[in-house]
């Protein structure tokens, strides 16, 4: 049944077939159940034309999510690459923006994250903007709101990689003791942990993560393609590259 589904679906996708099958039904050259028994017929008899129909659906599904994530990314641009609540890395003003969307508690964050620091180090022209996507609880939400809590102190960065660098579960304590560690302004910093833009800021993230179908972290945004999950620094490279040439 499965074959003759993904037969049905190529027949289904060619309208010579589809048009000859329903006009020889019509003239009552034969019956439906007839044409149905000599596609069955056909397939046992050239099994090849499966895998063609298989390529065919592949390449057509790639080619529509493809369409369908740059338009996407046009459309939220503007959320993406410049989101003034969102802190930015690197050298502002470059040339390719990497957008990660990250957890201090997913573990493929943690792992990927001095793949990031050393493209920055390497690449004088690449830009960072940093999304909080808090998804892995309330320890993870805390931690997000501290850090972007930290950036009105011109201190984002530096908490953002102090925090990556808790051999533990970021937790609340944890959080509190890495912010008074690199000497932010503890007072303030609660403060500004409860505003709502604050807030707001994150419930962007999530809702951008959402329209792009981004369900996990760590996520990334490389030019016009969207990258799921951790990589190495070479893949890294090669995406910036990419985009480079791309011009985006």
């Amino acid at each position: 049944m499965f074959l003759l589904a993904v037969f049905g679906g190529a027949f289904l996708l060619n309208p010579g077939l589809q048009g000859a099958g329903r006009s020889a039904i019509a003239a009552g050259e034969m019956s439906q159940s007839e044409f149905d028994q000599r596609v069955h017929n056909y397939i046992l008899a050239h099994p090849e034309v499966l895998v063609e129909a298989l390529q065919s659906l592949d390449a057509r599904q790639r080619a529509a999510d493809a369409a369908a994530t740059k338009a996407a990314l046009s459309k939220r641009a503007d959320d993406l690459f410049r989101d003034k609540e969102s802190p930015v890395g690197g050298n502002a003003q470059g040339d390719v923006t990497v957008v990660e969307f990250f957890d201090y508690n997913c573990p493929y964050c943690r792992q990927v994250a001095p793949v990031i620091e050393q493209a920055v180090a390497d690449d004088p022209q690449l830009r960072i903007v940093y999304k909080e996507f808090p998804i892995l609880g309330p320890d993870s939400l805390f931690a997000a709101k501290a850090a972007l809590a930290a950036a009105r102190q011109g201190k984002y960065g530096e908490f953002h990689k102090a925090l990556y660098g808790v051999k533990s579960r970021v937790t609340e304590a944890v959080v509190m003791k890495v912010a008074a560690g690199i000497g932010l302004d503890m007072t303030r910093l609660k403060s500004d942990m409860q505003q709502p833009d604050i807030e707001g800021s994150i419930s962007r993230n999530a809702e951008l993560a959402q329209a792009l179908g981004i369900t996990g972290t760590p996520g990334f945004v490389v030019g016009d393609r969207i990258f799921p999950g951790a990589t190495d620094l070479e893949t890294m490279k090669k995406l910036i590259e990419q985009a480079r040439s791309a011009g985006k």
